[in-house]
């Protein structure tokens, strides 16, 4: 799928304002400006020294005051109190940070969260499980806003109940002791992003009567991680949870963390290393066992069972992967049998066995992978669940209530939801989902934005090193992309016995250096002396005491290739691919002769057509006639192509073909 590359070049004088008065290098003005900081005041409240104080004050949420006084006097008579979570990451700590405060402060208090099996938030059994077990007061971390049936239970059982939740308020509201959610339309809190786990800090500045510095510095470090894991905007009061959070977390005094992060062999502790080497272990619990290992890990006080549950949780995000592997390779055999999948809108994928607690993952690498919506499901034994994960102009949840009449269940936002539906529903709720992807104005397209205007001598060690103090990175806070332009290959040479290439730049006057990992110098489309443009991040390599700086691949395209062209090649060829094109005209340009057929052929060995096209060089050789013409190939038996694995291979053979017998020729 083709990415459309949409360079943005920071106003002129805000990157002078910000450079002079903010002393920084001119690549974090840019990245600032790219960012929204228009000025050097924008800038410091990115930084969070815009205001005097770097968090609001809790109460000011509303509920917030109300459901203190209740928890506090419930500790304070005794009553018992459950801390009801949710079982993926930002639920879990939640409940830790909850739970542990409590406990400190000598309540009688006890957990409750979901396993995977029981579905998201409370529900009516658990309900009446606690209250037989004597709980008095319910206190929700991360789930509740939507529970109006085990509100009501709540009551009827005589259990107080107080909400704390971050996801969006349905149009009737649970009645009970406290509501604690930003999202609610009556609450003007300045800063709506709080993921569950920041909540719970809040509550508790809240019950101490003290500022929220207060609670970061004693959970910060669980704060930290699930305001990273739940991949809530790190702008505002997240930044800052964030930022602090780390430093508490280097230093962390609980020996579940530090089992954790010991064995996780992490190298430095920061916002990439929570994200990938942190974060996963905990939810991974959640996902294919139970969230319960990852909330003892947490909460252990004990250094030989703190070492057992780390390796635990480890050994499950282990296995968390395995699984997810197999579906993705069950769907890529799918597809192998029915390569006609691909030129559906979305994609839709069903398989028996698969783990219910990993195909959210397994859709979003999908989604990657294709660029296209994706929608995953595994039968269960009375019904179908799903996970779907989408981006730019498709929205996920409208999607799913477009197919509501196929469905017993559904939830979730723009980019992310889960459903179920009776396994006799899966062709139309397929087709309905085409249906909704068709009344599309725009059809969504993967989208990198990166900031242009990038001039050669910008480009240090020392700018790179500047970056650094953007960090933490994160949802609405990426690592900054730049574009280059115009780049000259001057080498092109293998690494590690091949497996990986190293590339030689020049950019303007200056000498460039860019690794392409798990790629091949052989397979690598482009040659010394070949003009590219390129979006890359920028890291500092160290050696010997040396440092220098280095491009970080995210994509590269020759110079001069038109971009709407191409995307809108792609789309005519999906179009074809479903019968959806008759226009004589349109399919003679789509037809490549023999002559292109001949040119494409010479070049096609080990390269994707976006390469093959590149390398053309000519306009009548469009995208839209390559990938006709990597079919033909591949349906005379002369390439072996698919495009799940887009890089043809040439299948040496004496025997001749005539193309024009192909499927793809006679439907041309």
């Amino acid at each position: 799928m083709i990415s459309r590359w949409s360079p943005v070049t920071p106003d002129k004088e805000s990157v002078k304002e910000i450079m002079q008065k903010g002393q920084v290098t001119s690549l974090t003005a840019k990245a600032l400006v790219m960012a929204g900081c228009g000025n050097i005041e924008e800038a410091a409240a990115f930084f969070g020294q815009g205001e005097d104080e770097r968090y609001h004050p809790a109460e000011y949420i509303l509920g917030m005051e109300k459901a203190a006084g209740i928890v506090n006097e419930a500790v304070e008579s005794g009553k018992r109190i459950c801390i009801y979570g949710d079982y993926d990451c930002d639920g879990i700590t939640a409940t830790a940070v909850m739970a542990d405060y409590l406990e400190s402060i000598g309540a009688d208090v006890h957990t409750y969260i979901n396993e995977r099996s029981e579905g998201y938030g409370m529900n009516l059994a658990a309900v009446r499980q606690l209250a037989d077990e004597g709980t008095e007061l319910i206190i929700t971390v991360d789930n509740g806003i939507a529970a109006v049936d085990e509100a009501k239970l709540c009551r009827e059982l005589g259990m107080d109940l107080v909400i704390t939740d971050h996801h969006m308020p349905g149009d009737v509201l649970p009645e009970c002791s406290a509501i604690v959610d930003p999202h609610r339309k009556e609450d003007d809190y300045p800063f709506k992003d709080l993921c569950g786990c920041g909540l719970a800090l809040k509550l508790i500045a809240a019950m101490e009567g003290a500022d929220t510095e207060f609670a970061v510095e004693q959970y910060g470090d669980l704060g930290a991680i699930a305001t990273i894991a739940d991949v809530v905007p790190l702008r505002g009061e997240n930044r800052q949870i964030v930022t602090d959070g780390l430093r508490v977390l280097e230093n962390t005094e609980r020996i579940g963390l530090k089992k954790l992060i010991e064995k996780s062999s992490l190298k430095e502790i920061n916002s990439t290393s929570v994200a990938f080497g942190i974060a996963p272990k905990i939810n991974a619990a959640g996902r294919i066992a139970s969230p319960k290992d990852a909330l003892a890990l947490l909460l252990c006080d004990d250094e030989e069972e703190a070492d057992e549950l780390a390796q635990k949780v480890i050994d499950l995000n282990t296995q968390r992967q395995s699984l997810t592997e197999e579906i993705y390779s069950d769907i890529a055999d799918q597809i192998s049998r029915e390569p006609e999948i691909l030129n559906r809108r979305t994609l839709v994928f069903c398989g028996s066995g698969w783990h219910h607690g990993v195909i959210g993952i397994a859709a979003a690498r999908i989604m990657e992978n294709f660029g296209k919506p994706t929608f995953i499901l595994t039968e269960e034994p009375d019904e179908l669940r799903g996970s779907a994960r989408a981006f730019g102009s498709f929205n996920v949840f409208d999607s799913l209530v477009y197919s509501a009449d196929h469905l017993t269940k559904k939830g979730g936002h723009a980019g992310a939801g889960g459903f179920s539906l009776e396994k006799s529903e899966l062709e139309a709720f397929r087709d309905s989902l085409e249906e909704y992807a068709a009344s599309l104005e725009k059809r969504p397209v993967p989208e990198i934005t990166a900031c242009a205007d990038i001039s050669p001598e910008e480009l240090t060690a020392e700018n790179a090193e500047g970056l650094e103090i953007l960090e933490p990175f994160g949802e609405g806070n990426p690592k900054p992309v730049f574009l280059l332009t115009d780049c000259v290959i001057t080498a092109v040479s293998p690494l590690s016995g091949g497996v990986h290439t190293r590339l030689g730049l020049r950019y303007g006057d200056k000498s460039l250096e860019m690794p392409l990992f798990g790629r091949s110098a052989d397979c690598f489309p482009y040659k010394s002396g070949d003009s590219v443009n390129i979006l890359a991040g920028l890291e500092v390599n160290e050696y010997k005491g040396r440092k220098s700086l280095r491009l970080k691949y995210v994509d590269m395209r020759p110079k001069g290739l038109k971009q709407e062209r191409l995307i809108s090649a792609e789309e005519h060829y999906d179009r074809f691919r479903r019968g959806e094109i008759h226009d004589r005209t349109v399919l003679d340009a789509m037809r490549p002769d023999r002559n292109e057929l001949a040119v494409i052929y010479r070049m096609i060995d080990g390269k994707t057509p976006l390469e093959v096209c590149a390398r053309c060089g000519t306009d009548s050789i469009n995208l839209c006639k390559v990938l006709c013409a990597f079919d033909i190939f591949a349906e005379a038996g002369l390439i072996e192509y698919s495009r799940s694995k887009e890089r043809a291979k040439v299948i040496h053979t004496n025997r001749k073909a005539d193309l024009s017998l192909t499927p793809t020729m006679k439907m041309l």
